[in-house]
């Protein structure tokens, strides 16, 4: 093998960024924290941070993950009736020589998904943590903010990294079992209904809605009980699974 010199390489750092879904008063909601410290101080960004020299990336976004929200992550490879805690997967990579005005920066994005979470907490350098609906983060330029707490884009590239994780929570519950990581270990077929209207943005037939999820088989299994807890008449429950794809799939409505 040939000398190496690592000086002969400009130097560069990894971060992961999270982006954390979640439906909460049935509308999609990410994650994100201002932030204490420059660049982009007071601005408000995406939870994540540089990846330690002795740990994996995977590690790095569960840590993350764990610090930002309190959450234990399960693979995402592992079938939804087998886990406890978070969905996490990986995202994306973005690279841009200029995204981060300190140095080279390379950030590998990771997706979390959870059921309605509590209120977040500040952690690292954020100095104020909250929930808000993605299409308030995503509103396109020159539009007049829905709140005084969106005024200015997020910080860095983290519009484009949201806007990739959106897309791809809105593409994948189209065909797989991914929505069912938005409900608690028992849920409804009505509750899944509403996960399926919160990240769309659109109103669903509730009488097709349960055909299509019920008719791929162990798509949803009966867990033997019922509950009132959204009122009316007892609704039966179910729990995700072990199959994985919705056939024939769920296609989003033209909107």
């Amino acid at each position: 093998m040939s000398p190496y010199d690592p000086s002969a390489f400009p130097p560069f750092a990894v971060t992961v960024d999270l982006v954390v879904l979640t439906v909460r008063r049935h509308a999609l909601c990410a994650l994100v924290v201002r932030r204490g410290e420059q660049p982009f101080q007071g601005r408000w960004a995406l939870p994540g941070g540089f990846v330690r020299e002795d740990e994996d990336l995977g590690a790095a976004a569960r840590r993350e993950l764990a610090e930002e929200t309190g959450l234990c992550a399960h693979d995402a490879g592992t079938p939804p009736a087998e886990t406890s805690g978070a969905h996490l997967e990986q995202l994306a990579t973005y690279g841009a020589p200029g995204r981060d005005p300190r140095m080279r920066v390379v950030s590998v994005a990771h997706l979390a998904l959870a059921p309605d979470l509590p209120a977040p907490r500040p952690g690292g350098d954020a100095n104020s943590a909250r929930w808000a609906p993605v299409e308030e983060l995503l509103e396109p330029e020159g539009a007049p903010p829905h709140s005084d707490e969106q005024q200015t884009p997020l910080a860095f590239d983290h519009g484009r990294i949201l806007a990739d994780g959106v897309e791809r929570a809105r593409s994948k519950i189209e065909y797989s079992s991914l929505a069912t990581a938005f409900c608690p270990s028992e849920f409804t077929v009505g509750e899944l209904r509403r996960v399926y209207e919160g990240v769309w943005g659109v109103a669903l037939d509730p009488r097709n809605f349960h055909r299509k999820v019920t008719g791929t088989p162990g798509f949803l299994v009966p867990s033997g009980g019922t509950t009132t807890r959204q009122g009316g008449r007892p609704a039966q429950l179910f729990r995700a699974g072990g199959a994985t794809l919705l056939n024939p799939p769920m296609l989003r409505p033209e909107v």
